[in-house]
């Protein structure tokens, strides 16, 4: 009976996608009753001061009466993202030349009336 859990947990299919620091595993994996599931992982790297690292995880079980719901909530908060943040990644890690706004504040030049060419409407 164990040989038989064992194989229940075994992967069916499965994928991985590497980023960064992060792997998302997405496996389906098999019930007791022969049904299938998707477990999604997200497996993050830590390393210590000493050169020692270790994994903190996090899974998720999905099963097939929640696909729809999880997908469309998904989708929904994906296109949110991109609608309103665009597509280019924005922060510190993923741009070398990015600026908090309180750096960017600072290092501009207070703008004056002598920073601006005077134009006259008179020569148009």
């Amino acid at each position: 009976m164990a040989d038989r859990d064992l194989m229940d947990q075994e992967e069916i299919h499965s994928k991985v996608l590497r980023a960064g620091r992060r792997t998302y595993f997405f496996d389906v994996r098999s019930t007791k009753a022969g049904d299938y599931y998707l477990t999604i992982t997200e497996s993050k790297k830590f390393t210590h001061d000493d050169g020692t690292f270790h994994y903190k995880k996090h899974k998720i079980y999905l099963y097939k009466e929640d696909f729809t719901a999880f997908k469309e909530n998904v989708e929904e908060m994906m296109d949110f993202i991109i609608n309103e943040k665009g597509l280019e990644v924005i922060s510190e890690r993923h741009q070398k030349d990015f600026k908090k706004e309180e750096e960017v504040s600072s290092i501009q030049e207070p703008t004056s009336p002598e920073n601006f060419t005077d134009v006259s409407f008179d020569d148009i």
